[in-house]
């Protein structure tokens, strides 16, 4: 952390940290330093405190409106990678992470969704950042039927119960958006169940769907979308 602080501020990597280490710097960047090892006291991410993070090697703006994207996600993006496609909707869209890394990997038309205005606003400048074209649109998918045509859909729900939380980190917690992260006990499936309906008549034939799931559930995720067809 001390080392993602300094670079941060100084735009030092640990190998100018080392051939620097007798340099005096400014109170502006010795107080940004102190500011951020301040931060992390009150268990605050990294990610949150910088604004910013990195997924499958793009550079990421982040805020406390949106999930930090987890490296675990970039395997989803892998397996998405391997396929031919022409059109993909990302639905929970958060930062953009996973939309915006598969477009700078591919030329096919993306198109995003999210509840939250605030994320859209968020991907959006993390598209243009990246400079990747992708449409994002707010849309709450509880509420309306009209999705794309597409060959791909992937999503990255909030699946954890909310009987999890005792097991959560409490840097997650305290930061992180809990409308992103967890699901009644009583509806493990809310977003897997309304989304396998949609993809029905949302993808092409020979459309493929994926998701992040919580892993107690697999068995039961594989046995829903087989009986969705």
């Amino acid at each position: 952390m001390a080392y993602l602080s300094i670079e941060h501020v100084l735009g030092y990597n640990r190998s100018d940290c080392i051939v620097n280490s007798d340099e005096i710097i400014s109170v502006f960047d010795f107080n940004k330093i102190k500011y951020i090892i301040e931060e992390l006291k009150k268990l605050k991410p990294i990610q949150y405190i910088l604004g910013e993070t990195e997924f499958y090697g793009l550079k990421f703006k982040i805020n406390e409106h949106v999930l930090i994207p987890r490296h675990e996600t970039e395997e989803l993006v892998e397996w998405i990678l391997k396929d031919k496609f022409n059109t993909l909707l990302d639905i929970a869209t958060g930062s953009g992470c996973i939309a915006i890394s598969i477009g700078s990997c591919t030329s096919a038309k993306i198109t995003a969704i999210d509840l939250s205005e605030r994320a859209i606003m968020l991907a959006k400048r993390n598209a243009k950042l990246n400079k990747v074209e992708i449409n994002f649109k707010k849309q709450d998918i509880f509420q309306s039927n009209k999705l794309p045509k597409v060959d791909v859909i992937v999503s990255n729900p909030p699946y954890v119960l909310e009987e999890e939380k005792k097991y959560i980190k409490d840097n997650v917690i305290m930061y992180e958006p809990h409308l992103a992260l967890f699901v009644p006990n009583n509806t493990p499936f809310l977003f897997y169940d309304r989304i396998s309906n949609l993809a029905i008549e949302t993808l092409n034939p020979n459309g493929k769907l994926f998701f992040e799931i919580n892993e107690k559930f697999g068995k039961q995720l594989c046995l829903l979308l087989h009986n969705r067809g």
